[in-house]
């Protein structure tokens, strides 16, 4: 489920669901349902920012192993 949404897809359709249940559009009926559907989509959502947040870590790594060789080559061409 995680790969067939993508993060905006899931947040805005949780979005919906909380003013449905917010606004009191849900019977009690669908409640349940409603609210095991929030958290799959929460469960998305947390999935996707966990893994770019991940990434960005990771490409923030390689950028600060560069750093360095870039400043010494900097200061050797001066």
């Amino acid at each position: 489920m995680a790969n067939s949404y993508t993060y905006t897809e899931a947040f805005e359709e949780l979005q919906i669901i909380v003013a449905e249940i917010e606004t009191g559009k849900v019977n009690v009926d669908e409640l349940s349902e409603k609210i095991k559907r929030a958290s799959q989509l929460i469960a998305v959502c947390k999935a996707k920012l966990t893994a770019t947040e991940a990434e960005v870590e990771k490409l923030l790594a390689e950028l600060t192993e560069q750093l360095p060789q870039s400043d010494s080559a900097l200061s050797a061409e001066e």
